[in-house]
């Protein structure tokens, strides 16, 4: 018996030093990265939801809101409600139907958090049936909460695969979710946060491998379809497409055509669907169904703006200027030559998108984005320059230390300034078009949050859709009852209490 024991204990340790040997040297390492990552994810999402709006309220979240509640109760994406609620932009049809001029991309990525919200709306108790579809709202808005920590996670995740330690990581990737234009667009409905996910997304299956490692042919579909995908959101996210494939040439060479090209082919069947879609719709492949005109007559979808108009306005001016509403990318574009030594395919797509979308709506007729808080288009592009900030922290000079504060601390502000009160009544408040719905060039969006958010700390009790801009003042004007509103808010708080101190944990694993 005792032979027999010592024999089997012989057997046991050899299988598990065989077995251990038999896991990549790396293995650990990978391991605690991707938990870092999820637990990085899973904080972000529940803080962004905590702080979130909960509301609706311009003509494209109000779009893709009823685009998502057709496709869920009646598999399509026409939207008769609009016309009901005389809120429709958009066309009709070649049936007749109301058609959005947003491809459903959007409207697809929000079904869970739809479902969710109408099942937690019609079993939760405090919630009368007419506001049921106000708490749906809110659980919208947690798709926004939930891609713009997606987009943040997967930032630290292409830090922590360029070799930058957890720490540094951790730093730039929190100043990418507090300090940029993610933070604030992260409580709105507009499809922003989806994009720059989805976009960085492809970043991460191209780029987040060591440079001279080849591309396998799985991730460069997988770029491709994340890309596709992109366009369904929003059809002029394609002018990001050559930027990836040029990056992919200009970090494999000759090596990666085959890469390039499955990108191109996966991306490429995205904008034959599209295309496919809008000639069963609309009679024409490029006739996405928007309408000619819309306030005042005004045609919002040509390029008639002055390049330097545009310029001036997403470079300098003090409701659009970039570097106002996102200080970081100053950090970020110090980065960049640090990226490029890391990884070439990765810095010029850092540095290629912003300025690529940058020129194109730079002409936009409607270049500043409709009623929305600072650069709208470019928050996407503005996401991917962030990729620099990681590079630019690590080994960071005593100045640029100082800088990172700065932006930080800078950034910080502007998008809890933003987001603390309604941008739709800062908007409207603080005359953001003219009588003709041209923007305002002098328009300070800042200048008028911070008047609300004073006007509102010191006047009291604010009309249901006015006052601070947060969910649960939202929902109590409404008339959830407050224990219903303890209980998402319980939720919510202890989700990002277990997921801190999960990351915490992670952090120098």
């Amino acid at each position: 018996m005792c032979c027999n024991a010592s024999a089997a204990s012989r057997d046991m340790s050899t299988t598990s030093s065989v077995s251990e040997n038999s896991l990549p040297a790396n293995y650990g390492a990978r391991r605690g990265r991707l938990a870092l990552v999820i637990s990085s994810l899973l904080f972000l999402n529940f803080f962004y939801f905590l702080f979130s709006s909960g509301r609706v309220r311009t003509i494209d979240e109000v779009s893709a809101a009823f685009q998502v509640e057709s496709l869920a109760k009646h598999g399509t994406a026409a939207i008769p409600q609009a016309v009901e609620a005389k809120m429709f932009y958009g066309t009709f049809d070649r049936f007749g139907r109301p058609e959005s001029p947003y491809p459903p991309g959007q409207a697809v990525a929000m079904l869970p958090w739809y479902a969710t919200g109408r099942f937690v709306g019609k079993h939760l108790p405090g919630v009368p049936p007419d506001l049921r579809d106000i708490v749906s709202d809110f659980f919208l808005t947690g798709e926004s909460a939930f891609f713009s920590a997606l987009a943040v996670a997967l930032a630290l995740c292409i830090f922590l695969q360029l070799g930058i330690a957890p720490n540094i990581s951790l730093m730039a990737a929190g100043i990418l979710a507090l300090a940029t234009p993610l933070a604030a667009y992260s409580g709105w409905l507009f499809s922003e946060p989806l994009a720059a996910a989805l976009l960085l997304g492809a970043a991460a299956m191209l780029f987040a491998t060591p440079q001279g490692t080849p591309i396998h042919l799985a991730r460069a579909l997988g770029a491709g379809a994340l890309l596709g995908a992109t366009i369904w959101v929003r059809p002029t996210h394609v002018i990001v497409v050559p930027i990836f494939l040029i990056a992919l040439l200009v970090r494999e060479r000759e090596m990666g055509r085959n890469a390039a090209a499955a990108v191109a082919i996966a991306a490429g069947v995205g904008v034959a669907l599209l295309l496919w879609r809008n000639a069963y719709l609309h009679g024409s492949p490029v006739e996405f169904g928007y309408p000619t005109a819309a306030e005042g007559g005004k045609a919002l979808n040509t390029f008639q703006t002055p390049l330097a108009t545009g310029l001036l306005g997403f470079l300098v001016s003090p409701g659009k200027s970039i570097f106002l509403f996102s200080p970081p990318i100053l950090l970020a574009m110090l980065g960049l030559p640090r990226l490029w030594r890391r990884d070439r395919g990765l810095a010029f797509a850092a540095a290629a998108a912003p300025i690529a979308y940058l020129l194109f709506f730079a002409t936009y007729t409607q270049w500043e984005g409709g009623y929305c808080y600072g650069p709208r288009y470019l928050v996407p592009a503005l996401a991917l320059l962030g990729l620099g900030v990681g590079p630019a922290l690590e080994g960071a000079s005593r100045n640029t230390r100082l800088l990172a504060i700065a932006v930080f601390v800078a950034g910080f502000f502007v998008q809890a300034i933003g987001s603390a009160t309604s941008f739709l009544e800062a908007d409207v408040a603080g005359g953001y078009y003219d009588a003709q719905y041209n923007y305002r060039m002098s328009f300070s969006p800042i200048a008028m949050h911070i008047h609300l958010l004073l006007h509102y700390a010191t006047s009291g009790a604010a009309p249901i859709g006015r006052g601070f801009d947060k969910w649960w003042v939202f929902l109590s004007k409404a008339g959830i009852s407050t224990g219903t509103l303890w209980s998402l808010a319980g939720v919510l708080v202890a989700g990002a209490m277990i997921s801190a101190w999960w990351m915490w944990q992670e952090r120098g694993a």
